[in-house]
């Protein structure tokens, strides 16, 4: 699958090119407050990252930025607010994978990520974990696979949401694995963790940081990681890779975008400030307690990277014949 998303890449690499013009209200800005919606609710790992940036990012830009949670379909709420909002840069939209690639399944389509929006900048990526419940009888991916094989339709997985990465996370497992799992989706993160520690699904794909506290704990037992390289909070766990599934790797990222049409002196501006909050040490090390790694770079390397991972999932929707709800 490496190589595939490298072909992926050279078809899809779209690349949100901002107006270069912007006259004096883009050369004077920001000369207000800037709002820094969040389409999740409070207290998850995307707001705390976001708050985290937030902290640095006024003080770089010399105005004031807050934090607005919009949560609400799996993100889909919230995204969809910020597309619609004048592209003056004062109102931005921190999202993950879930909010800025999922939207090809959502129901919600009448607005698109790649053209309704102008990527900023990448601000970190990390990978999900495949789960069970501590009862379940596979210890590791295989036997999960021969399980699940010998038990067509009978066995399902959870979700945060439907188009959720979470979703499509398991989804591309099916393909790759030839199982066969019901998709069982919850209204969001807490849920769908409740909902494998009670055992009411036999799998669910998450972020490592926030399921790793449970597997610790004992109320779940993790099998591999969806990442091509072992992860450092979890250097004992194997990658899917390792577990057998080959290429296996589901990449969720943060990051900012603004509405479609902002001035590209704007964009540069932010971009550079945003790269520029997340220089320091303690960043750095904030964020990777949460899973996530730091990755700076340009407006356009964003925007090629956000059309890459959607054409991925795109392709993986079609593939699996997942109907848009």
């Amino acid at each position: 699958m490496i190589a595939y998303r490298l072909v992926l890449c050279a078809l899809a690499a779209i690349s949100a090119v901002p107006s270069v013009t912007g006259g004096v209200e883009a050369q004077a800005y920001p000369d207000r407050l800037i709002k820094m919606v969040v389409p999740y609710p409070p207290g998850g790992p995307i707001d705390t990252t976001a708050r985290l940036v937030v902290q640095r990012l006024g003080p770089i830009l010399g105005q004031t930025v807050i934090i607005e949670n919009r949560a609400g379909a799996g993100g889909a709420l919230g995204t969809k607010a910020v597309a619609g909002a004048e592209p003056d840069g004062y109102t931005l939209l921190f999202g993950n994978a879930s909010a800025l690639v999922g939207p090809a399944v959502y129901r919600f389509r009448d607005y698109d990520t790649v053209k309704h929006f102008t990527p900023i900048a990448k601000v970190t990526e990390g990978y999900e974990v495949l789960v069970v419940a501590p009862d379940f009888p596979a210890k590791n991916v295989q036997e999960l696979v021969a399980y699940a094989k010998a038990r067509p339709g009978k066995l399902n997985f959870g979700s945060m949401g439907y188009g959720n990465l979470t979703h499509l996370a398991a989804e591309l497992f099916k393909l790759q694995t030839g199982t066969d799992f019901v998709h069982v989706p919850y209204k969001g993160s807490p849920e769908a963790v409740a909902g494998i520690v009670a055992g009411e699904v036999h799998i669910l794909f998450g972020e490592v940081a926030g399921l790793l506290p449970l597997v610790r704990a004992g109320k779940i037992r993790a099998l591999g990681v969806a990442s091509a390289a072992r992860n450092a909070l979890a250097p004992d766990l194997p990658t899917m890779i390792e577990g057998g599934i080959p290429d296996f790797v589901a990449l969720t990222f943060t990051g900012v975008v603004a509405p479609a049409g902002t001035p590209a002196t704007i964009v540069a501006k932010l971009n550079a400030a945003i790269n520029e909050s997340l220089k320091s040490a303690e960043i750095v090390a904030a964020l990777g307690k949460l899973g996530a790694e730091v990755r700076t770079g340009s407006a356009q390397e964003f925007a090629a990277f956000i059309a890459r991972e959607r054409a991925i999932w795109i392709d993986v929707v079609a593939r699996a014949d997942i109907k848009a709800q």
